[in-house]
């Protein structure tokens, strides 16, 4: 999805196997975006794997405390939705861990 009123550009990735989705989030504002919703193919936890914003990397450590649960909420024609805090200037992203069982 590309946000250009909040200067944010997203997309889905799948692997090999339709089991592996990751979600990229880039922010090109100067400023944090918080609640950010985006709809996702499926529900479960979201890993974050890379916060560009994170410590390691010189960062504020802003984000989103390791990763997310997708919510049942429709966004962006998915039946599920992530609410996530996106640093400011910065690249996420998130890999599906798959639903709970």
């Amino acid at each position: 999805a590309n946000d250009s009123d909040n200067s944010i550009l997203t997309f889905i990735r799948k692997g090999k196997s339709t089991d592996d989705i990751v979600l990229v989030a880039l922010n090109f504002a100067p400023v944090i975006r918080t609640g950010y919703k985006l709809g996702v193919p499926r529900g479960g936890y979201w890993q974050e794997v890379l916060n560009s914003d994170a410590t390691e990397y010189g960062g504020s450590g802003s984000g989103n405390l390791g990763g997310v649960e997708a919510a049942p909420a429709m966004a962006h024609g998915r039946f599920f939705s992530l609410r996530l805090t996106i640093p400011p200037l910065a690249a996420l992203v998130l890999k599906s861990e798959g639903v709970a069982k």
